[in-house]
């Protein structure tokens, strides 16, 4: 089963030392938190996308929307689906129309670039219940910006 996600913020890891760490984006699903490690420049995007503030030149991500687009394609929602050694994995659910027939497209993908993609076109995040059950933390324990 999947649980529809939203995110709940962006922030900075913690060590036990009270060390700042990597970018985390925070997700909420089934009344849960789901930290998922990222890169600065995820972060970044993450962070325009939530606040929908274009940057000066396209992202990547924007980018990536856009090539869509202009292929016939869209986007219809985004997977967190499975962990493995400590790494998420996700897909990216979209669909393609050529010669007026639709076609199901899955793409691999970064959990942070599929929240990213997902932010800008306003698919539904979904999280696995596997993922939750191995992942997920109670979300008082997670200060984000």
């Amino acid at each position: 089963m999947t649980n529809e996600a939203s995110v709940h913020g962006l922030g900075i890891s913690v060590d036990d030392g009270g060390e700042e760490g990597a970018p985390v984006v925070v997700l909420q699903a089934r009344g849960e938190a789901l930290p998922i490690f990222i890169s600065a420049d995820q972060a970044k995007s993450i962070s325009h996308a939530l606040e929908d503030r274009p940057f000066e030149r396209p992202l990547t991500h924007d980018l990536f929307v856009e090539m869509l687009t202009e292929f016939g394609g869209a986007i219809d929602r985004v997977r967190i689906d499975g962990l493995s050694e400590n790494t998420f994995l996700a897909k990216i659910d979209a669909e393609r129309y050529a010669g007026g027939e639709r076609k199901d497209v899955v793409l691999d993908a970064r959990p942070s670039d599929a929240i990213a993609i997902a932010l800008r076109v306003d698919c539904p995040i979904l999280v696995a219940d596997e993922v939750l059950d191995e992942a997920g933390q109670p979300p008082e324990e997670f200060e984000v910006g």
